[in-house]
């Protein structure tokens, strides 16, 4: 445990001040989100730019280009949820999907994963692709979710955490295994807030929109 301890110490001494504020800023992002305030889009508009950022310097291309693809997100995020409280005189609220369409957006988004896992597995020399491919097919989908307000977005992220403190962990990535938990658990506490939320609302939203 003592080990364990001070590998997390010297993982987080050992980390850039960049990368430091990017992630703070990202739990920012995770923690304002679950109270459904705007200001969660502009911390993670900022923690992907400066994600993108270090990820480019690093020559990690792909990683790079999804941090492009979730700063689009934060810019869509904050939109949708403005044009979501103008609809509702001000209120916040969530909605849902029926479970028949939630299976089929699983069963779009494994086979994507299925097909970048099969590519990172084949073509490069990636560690756990295939897992590695799930969690960002996942990631990005779930992403949209947010920007929808839909409230079973906390529990796919719950599932893409847990599988990525797995992942992190194989890795010897002990702070990022550590942030990934504390993600997990702010995840299951957004969706039993969210769905407490949705379940005392009026019910305004057409589940889908």
């Amino acid at each position: 445990m003592m080990l364990w301890l001070s590998n997390v110490l010297e993982q987080w001494q050992l980390m850039h001040s960049l990368e430091l504020l990017a992630t703070l800023l990202a739990l920012a992002y995770v923690v304002l989100a679950l109270r459904q305030s705007l200001w969660c889009w502009p911390a993670a508009l900022l923690s992907t730019i400066l994600f993108t950022h270090i990820m480019w310097d690093s020559a990690l291309l792909s990683d790079a280009l999804l941090q492009l693809y979730y700063a689009a997100m934060a810019m869509y995020g904050w939109w949708r949820w403005q044009q979501l409280k103008q609809q509702h005189h001000g209120q916040n609220t969530v909605s849902e999907w029926p479970w028949r369409r939630h299976l089929q957006l699983i069963a779009v988004t494994g086979a994507i994963g299925l097909v970048l896992g099969y590519l990172m597995a084949s073509y490069t020399h990636a560690d756990f692709a295939y897992l590695d491919a799930q969690t960002t097919a996942f990631s990005v989908m779930a992403t949209w979710l947010v920007a929808r307000k839909l409230v079973s977005n906390w529990l796919y992220w719950v599932v893409i955490d847990a599988i990525s403190i797995y992942v992190y962990a194989q890795k010897h990535l002990y702070f990022l295994t550590l942030l990934f938990m504390l993600y997990t658990i702010i995840a299951l506490a957004g969706y039993f807030i969210w769905r407490a939320t949705y379940q005392q609302q009026p019910q305004l939203a057409v589940p889908g929109r």
